[in-house]
């Protein structure tokens, strides 16, 4: 593991910056390939992850586990953070100044990954990142901001709630190898939605 992300997870682990550290069991930092060409980034931790102190590895951890390998992929080759890296309470939308707390976390975490490219997972890693909302319109949709490519798709749990969104998951983590299968080869990406100025 890069050291500079052990230093990161290190610091995650003691934070205090929001009242989330006074709720929380653990905090949970990013978990993956440091070399990886792409980076998930979901909501926060759900009560599992709470528990073990691993981003996803309760159910929805499952359900994307399950597209990825869909899709040929290993979890261990890619990855997975959130926008806020402590359990809300009952896994309540994390509020604004909570996301702020967490905002030099991701970061740091994708400038020293410098993924091809970052997976949006669901409408609160969307609204974070690249002030969007409505995830389930833009889902499969590419995304350029600051020459970072972004790719939408819905987060894994609410494939819980909402079986038909198992497939269009599915589908979209295909879509996304298949573009970073592009991008490795150096082939010219147009984004859908272009932030660049």
């Amino acid at each position: 593991m890069s050291s500079e992300l052990e230093k990161i997870k290190q610091t995650v682990t003691k934070c205090t910056k929001c009242e989330l550290s006074k709720t929380r069991t653990n905090s949970v930092p990013g978990k993956g390939n440091f070399q990886s060409d792409v980076i998930f980034v979901g909501e926060a931790p759900g009560r599992n992850e709470d528990k073990n102190g691993e981003p996803f590895v309760g159910i929805a951890g499952q359900r994307l586990n399950r597209a990825l390998e869909d899709a040929g992929i290993s979890r261990e080759s890619i990855y997975i953070t959130n926008v806020v890296k402590c359990r809300p309470p009952n896994n309540r939308v994390p509020t604004i100044s909570e996301r702020d707390a967490c905002h030099d976390y991701l970061q740091n975490e994708i400038s020293i990954i410098n993924p091809k490219i970052i997976c949006i997972l669901g409408n609160t890693a969307f609204n974070s990142i690249l002030g969007g909302s409505e995830i389930t319109k833009y889902r499969g949709k590419i995304v350029k901001k600051d020459k970072q490519f972004y790719f939408l798709t819905v987060h894994p749990a609410a494939t819980i709630y909402n079986q038909e969104l198992i497939a269009i998951l599915k589908q979209d983590i295909i879509k996304l190898f298949d573009l970073i299968k592009e991008l490795k080869k150096g082939k010219e990406i147009l984004a859908d939605i272009d932030y660049s100025s």
